[in-house]
């Protein structure tokens, strides 16, 4: 019941087999990464990945860390 705290949507994803992802696309003030999550179709990751290609692209976040990694 604790680990639905924290994340209650991503066991939905992992049972039916649909693509999800999570992208960093925000900052907090404390430097740490706020995420969205994408959900494909089944068997459509593909979609996915061009999407998350994408978001890199106009907003990048390869080189950006939480504080204290």
């Amino acid at each position: 019941a604790k680990m639905f705290e924290y994340i209650p949507f991503t066991p939905l994803f992992n049972v039916t087999g649909q693509p999800a992802m999570s992208v960093p696309l925000h900052w907090n003030a404390a430097g740490l990464p706020i995420g969205l999550q994408f959900v494909g179709r089944l068997g459509e990751d593909a979609t996915l990945i061009r999407l998350a290609a994408q978001l890199e692209r106009g907003r990048p976040w390869f080189d950006r860390r939480p504080p204290g990694f």
